[in-house]
């Protein structure tokens, strides 16, 4: 074969960068040429206005041609072919089609100013000049060549090779004939090695059911959304001082069908809704739904980043899901994961046959402890990945907030690392200043984009201003879950009340720095998994007392500065460490403790909303005023959560021992109404305490010129309304 020309063989041995230059139409002095490249084809011809045009075999090869008058040739040609045992095909010829993606586009790619990426990179269907089909296109600068392959083509990849648009590193393809539902990856041979690879779609929109990875093409979405009144809500709504209590959930082990398997995302819709709302939650949080390999990995590791995760349905049934909850008063809230993602190699890693989303060098590109790959912030294109995934959840799933994931590995080069590991920045400290700008970036647009819609930060560092604007000198996220305020507390509670004492500051120090960011309490699923033990089990004693120290944990999270996180089966005391392999034990609502315990997290759920003072000012100082923060011998604790003249007094004891006529300083006389007290006999509880109502008397006492006598319940709080 040393006759052919060298771009005619590159097209057979699938190493043509530009395959437009040899097939489909062209004009030679007046003569119409059409050249087709059909592998595994007895015979060809392409359809001509008046009939079939025979193709010639060049080279004793699977490429055809036909020369003759452009007149009796449409626009857009099929062309025919027999196989090797007589099945006829036919196809409209890809390669007759100029190319579709705008130049815009791919400058502003480029640029790294693009945060709709996801509208032309992918498989789009769509109608070009009367002709449906897909129009694909991907990212992969260090390609030589790079094909569409599927079930359509046999997974072939010398049948349709893409067309290169310049230096960009973008490849576009349009053909015919495909359409929603279609398997498809890409086909990639790198232009230095000559290794081919295939890879599934970055961009792809839905997936095959784990463990097979091909992407599917999927339609532009009809679902008709219902939530257009909790849109209009959301963006005027004053999230700062609104009441916020969040159940975190992983929905493939919130409840299980009869045979244990998935639940459908319409049929989590309706149970969640059902199960959620009478107990006062006000957001859903999702363990990440983007699609992942791993069951295992509860979502973390994601390979789609524009992909809800087919375990659950289609992507529209996820768009049910969100339009039921919005209807009935939830919002959702994503886990988003742009730290990092999985080495498997049809996915993101060494894309093109090189580090491209990832840093080449494995001090910048390698997390040690996860076994991971690590985002290069400084691409443009990069950026541009992951900022439109998450303006496409905003935009098409309506989603109302994203919870950025491991914030902390991202800032810090150093994160985790040994020294001689990590490479500085270019003025030699360990802030990871790409990363740094992308996280701005990100939030400037979705708070540009979406009115009302929240960022949220996986932060567990001193790293200051997280939760400020932009504009600031923050990374403008709206908040920040408060790690070193669950560890404390999670710490104290775990001892036994007879060493309390001796740690009496790991309630009170939070309040130094609860004014710093805009913070959320979060008991979130890590705190209930890898041999930390439920919730329940964390606290200490017998069965009496772990369950009244955890009403009395979360009256004191519930009456604390700050919104709130618990993850699904907390709110019932549920007995064994989470297993993502199981449902929840829901047999433990049978019993009496644990009914009491739910009873309770609705109690605090319905005070939390509707009581001002216990959430006007969760972000602001003037919200909250120590009574008593010294009372480190008898364990003991009172406060108060303001709003204007609203006021809410707040005493909580963290000994077994009872405490009668306790004088407690107020700050105005008055009336104090009982709301709350986690020892109720409804929760539970030993029924001690005070019934009704308690009048201020003119006794001084802690610094204040009124005071209440009290009953202060064992290892119980109480919550009262002041009433001028």
């Amino acid at each position: 074969m040393t006759e052919l020309p060298d771009d005619h063989r590159r097209i057979l041995e699938a190493r043509h960068h530009d395959p437009f230059t040899v097939l489909g139409r062209h004009d030679e002095g007046g003569v119409t040429l059409v050249r087709c490249f059909v592998p595994g084809a007895a015979d060809a011809a392409i359809e001509g206005t008046q009939g079939p045009l025979a193709l010639q075999r060049l080279y004793n090869s699977d490429l055809f041609e036909w020369r003759g008058d452009g007149s009796a040739l449409p626009q857009h040609y099929r062309v025919h072919w027999h196989d090797s045992v007589g099945n006829t095909h036919n196809h409209g010829d890809p390669y007759c089609f100029p190319p579709l993606l705008g130049d815009l586009d791919l400058y502003l790619f480029g640029e790294g100013r693009h945060h709709h990426a996801h509208r032309f990179l992918g498989a789009h269907p769509r109608s070009v000049e009367g002709v449906d089909g897909v129009l694909f296109a991907v990212w992969a600068p260090n390609a030589e060549r790079v094909s569409v392959v599927g079930e359509f083509n046999r997974w072939d990849g010398r049948c349709h090779p893409m067309r290169s648009r310049g230096g960009g590193g973008v490849w576009e393809l349009f053909i015919p004939d495909l359409s929603e539902g279609a398997l498809y990856k890409f086909e990639l041979r790198h232009r230095g090695s000559g290794a081919v690879v295939v890879k599934t779609d970055p961009y792809g929109r839905r997936f095959e059911l784990r463990p097979a990875t091909a992407a599917m093409v999927d339609a532009v979405t009809r679902y008709p959304w219902q939530d257009g009144d909790w849109l209009r809500a959301r963006a005027g709504r004053d999230w700062l001082h609104a009441p916020m209590s969040i159940y975190e959930i992983h929905l493939g082990s919130w409840q299980k069908d009869q045979n244990y398997h998935f639940l459908g995302y319409r049929e989590l819709a309706e149970r969640l809704v059902d199960y959620i709302k009478p107990l006062g939650f006000t957001h859903i949080e999702l363990l990440p739904v983007t699609e992942h390999p791993l069951d295992a990995s509860w979502g973390y590791q994601s390979t789609g980043y524009f992909a809800p995760t087919s375990r659950f349905g289609p992507p529209d049934d996820l768009r049910y899901f969100i339009d039921l909850c919005h209807q009935n008063g939830l919002g959702v809230i994503l886990d988003w994961v742009p730290a990092h993602f999985p080495r498997d190699g049809y996915a993101l890693a060494r894309f093109d046959g090189s580090p491209l989303y990832e840093h080449e060098d494995p001090r910048r590109g390698e997390h040690r402890d996860w076994g991971t790959l690590i985002f290069n912030y400084g691409r443009n294109e990069v950026k541009n990945f992951l900022i439109s995934s998450a303006v496409y959840w905003m935009e098409e799933f309506h989603i109302d907030a994203l919870r950025v994931d491991a914030v902390a590995s991202m800032l810090y080069l150093d994160y985790s690392r040994q020294a001689g590991d990590w490479a500085p920045n270019v003025y030699g400290g360990r802030e990871n200043l790409e990363a740094i700008t992308f996280l701005r970036e990100l939030n400037s647009v979705v708070h540009e984009q979406f009115p009302g819609a929240l960022t949220m930060a996986e932060e567990s560092t001193a790293w200051p201003m997280v939760s400020r604007p932009v504009s600031m000198g923050g990374l403008g996220f709206s908040m920040k879950w408060n790690m070193g305020w669950m560890n404390d507390t999670l710490s104290y509670m775990h001892k036994d009340p007879v060493h309390r004492a001796y740690h009496h500051d790991m309630l009170t120090f939070g309040l130094l720095y609860a004014f710093s960011e805009n913070f959320i309490l979060p008991f979130s699923h890590d705190e209930v998994v890898h041999q930390k033990r439920s919730m329940l089990d964390k606290m200490p004693g017998d069965e009496w007392q772990r369950f009244a120290n955890l009403r009395l944990l979360y009256t004191y999270m519930f009456t604390m500065p700050g919104k709130k996180l618990l993850f699904m089966g907390d709110e019932f005391a549920h007995g064994a460490e989470w297993n993502d392999d199981q449902p929840l034990d829901w047999y433990l609502l049978d019993r009496p403790q644990h009914q009491g315990v739910q009873r309770l997290v609705a109690d605090l759920n319905r005070l939390h909303r509707e009581q001002r003072p216990l959430h006007r000012y969760d972000f602001e100082g003037q919200g909250f005023d120590w009574i008593d923060c010294h009372d480190r011998q008898q364990s003991l604790l009172s406060y108060l959560r303001r709003d204007g003249d609203e006021i809410a007094v707040v005493a909580l004891n963290f000994t077994p021992m009872p405490h009668h006529n306790f004088r407690l300083g107020v700050p105005r006389p008055g009336r104090y109404e009982v709301l709350f007290n986690s020892d109720s006999a409804y929760y539970g509880g030993g029924n001690l305490g005070n019934a009704g109502s308690v009048d201020a008397e003119a006794i001084p006492a802690m610094g204040r010129s009124w005071s209440l006598s009290l009953t202060l319940p064992p290892l119980a709080g109480i919550i009262l309304r002041f009433h001028p």
